[in-house]
C-alpha cells in the first residue's frame, strides 16, 4: 500500500511541476523571449500543452474570464495540493 501512495504522490508532484513549467513557457513565448520556431521549444511547448490542457480546460470553462490573466493553473495546483494532503491523511490514518 505504501508503494501505491508514493507512486500517486510522485505523479501528482510531477504534474504540478509540468503545470508550472507550462505557465512559465507560455509567458516566455507571449513576451517573445523565446521563439517557437526553434524545434525543441515547439516540441516542449506542444508536449506540455497536450498533458496540461485536458485538466485546465474544465477549470477555464468554470471560472469567469479575467481579461488577459489565466488563473486556472493556480487553481489546479491548489487542487493538487489538496488531493496530496488528503491522500497523506488517509494513508497515515490507515497505516
Amino acid at each position: 500500500m505504501n508503494s501505491i501512495f508514493i507512486l500517486i504522490d510522485t505523479v501528482l508532484r510531477l504534474y504540478m511541476w509540468a503545470l508550472i513549467i507550462s505557465a512559465i513557457l507560455s509567458w516566455l513565448v507571449a513576451f517573445n523571449v523565446i521563439n517557437t520556431t526553434n524545434r525543441f521549444v515547439y516540441q516542449a511547448g506542444d508536449f506540455l500543452y497536450r498533458i496540461t490542457e485536458p485538466a485546465l480546460r474544465p477549470i477555464r470553462n468554470f471560472i469567469p474570464n479575467m481579461g488577459g490573466v489565466d488563473i486556472s493553473p493556480v487553481i489546479l495546483i491548489l487542487i493538487i495540493f489538496f488531493v496530496r494532503n488528503l491522500l497523506r491523511e488517509m494513508f497515515f490514518a490507515i497505516g
